[in-house]
């Protein structure tokens, strides 16, 4: 039935809005401020395993296990949280579009002492794993929550966690934009104007909040960088297109690596977690460059830095492994962060070996190519390239390199597609339901 102006249905859904912009502002301050904790937290554990890491070198003997021990005791920990809460294993996002498609139940505010404190320990451990995925999943439970609290109705509910969990991004990745798209694009995968209203709302305060903890700047500096000659645009396409075979590839790696971790017979999760975490605490003591979630690697590259081509080919190698490695861990932590440092390696690397092969000088061309593999690869595995583009350009404060960025994103997304590689996500979401359905109901660890 229409509500015509002045009637009383028009009257309720207009309070009905307010209250959940109302909500949606408060909820979006409380993960602010979480959010922006727990991205301080990070901050602070990055800095503790590199020195760890430097003291072990200085000690005489084998000052190497102390690296090991110490990230394979936080990753067991890390995965005891999950043992007391399921629902905190891995990123969460794939959980956040399950309830908003009505087959999963909106998170229960515990989830978020188990996200943050989960997080904190495996990612602060190390763990290939990116920060996005506890702080989206610790968004939607503040909205569920709040939306509970205001006594929406369940429709409303489910709507509000989805809004939440794009302010959790937003706030992750100091990028509001980003975060609403990413409700829109990736999550509910519509523009219904209540939920793009809450989530503006939401990732505005959420960002807000977040700065007066972690600065009012963006996530990297970047000098300015000159847009790139339209003629190059060709090379961009093809760089595009290669991109993403490379993303569809890594979707399938992840997903090795969970089925083969999880088919490991008569190994606990808590083992495997420990084990996982001992492998990475090795790469930390041989180079911390290697493990963590990639932004001072991914600073380093984008900013100018100059690293030698072998030097880059061993650390995407890595990454490229570790990842989905770290993944299969079943702890706290998401996707994102480390798709960024893997696509801005491969840009540099293109970049490296055109120059090498080009009889110019195109050595320019290195820092707009890591900014726009940052997308790219984004675009290519998640398959979300509006929220690719829009994090990569707010996180970097860059807009020089849209025109590029634009054509090899979207053939990155198009050449994911035409191999048939379903959106890492998707993948997720639809293990996530299998699992739950063969065990009952109940959410399964490591998905």
């Amino acid at each position: 039935m229409t509500a015509f102006p002045g009637s009383d249905d028009s009257a309720a859904a207009v309070r009905g809005t307010v209250l959940v912009c109302l909500t949606a502002v408060f909820a979006g301050a409380v993960i602010g401020f979480v959010g922006g904790a727990f991205r301080w937290c990070l901050q602070q554990a990055e800095a503790l395993r590199v020195d760890i890491a430097e003291w072990a070198h200085r000690l005489p003997g084998p000052g190497w296990l102390i690296p090991i021990a110490a990230a394979a005791a936080a990753a067991m920990l890390a995965a005891l949280i999950v043992r007391w809460e399921p629902l905190a294993a891995g990123s969460g996002i794939q959980h956040v579009e399950a309830v908003f498609r009505g087959i999963a139940e909106p998170p229960l505010l515990r989830l978020l002492v188990a996200k943050f404190v989960g997080g904190v320990l495996a990612i602060g451990s190390g763990l290939v794993l990116g920060r996005e995925g506890p702080t989206v999943h610790m968004g939607a439970a503040v909205g569920a929550e709040a939306a509970r609290r205001a006594r929406l109705p369940d429709t409303d509910v489910r709507m509000m966690q989805s809004a939440l969990g794009g302010a959790g991004l937003a706030v992750a990745f100091n990028a509001p934009l980003a975060g609403t798209l990413f409700t829109a694009e990736e999550v509910t995968r519509s523009f219904r104007l209540q939920t793009v209203l809450a989530t503006l709302f939401a990732s505005a305060a959420a960002v807000g909040c977040s700065r007066l903890i972690l600065g009012n700047h963006a996530a990297f500096a970047v000098e300015p960088v000159a847009a790139p000659d339209l003629a190059w645009l060709p090379l961009f396409v093809v760089f595009g297109l290669l991109t993403g075979l490379l993303g569809a590839f890594y979707n399938r790696v992840v997903l090795w690596f969970l089925d083969h971790v999880a088919a490991l017979p008569r190994v606990s999760t808590v083992t495997k977690a420990a084990v996982i975490g001992g492998i990475v605490g090795l790469a930390l003591y041989v180079d911390p460059l290697t493990v963590g979630d990639g932004d001072t690697l991914t600073q380093m590259l984008i900013g100018g830095h100059s690293v030698v081509l072998p030097v880059v080919v061993g650390y995407l190698a890595l990454r490229f492994v570790s990842g989905p490695l770290s993944y299969s861990a079943a702890v706290p932590g998401g996707l994102f962060a480390p798709l960024l440092a893997v696509g801005a390696l491969w840009g540099v690397l293109f970049a490296g070996g055109f120059d090498a092969a080009w009889q110019g000088d195109v050595a320019d061309l290195a820092v707009p190519m890591a900014v726009v593999g940052m997308a790219a690869f984004f675009g290519a595995t998640v398959r979300a390239p509006l929220t690719g583009m829009t994090i990569v350009i707010e996180m970097t404060a860059t807009t020089s390199v849209a025109v590029p960025m634009l054509a090899a994103t979207a053939a990155a997304v198009l050449a994911a597609f035409l191999t048939g590689s379903p959106p890492i996500y998707d993948s997720l979401r639809d293990r996530l339901l299998t699992a739950s359905a063969a065990t009952g109901g109940d959410v399964p660890k490591g998905l």
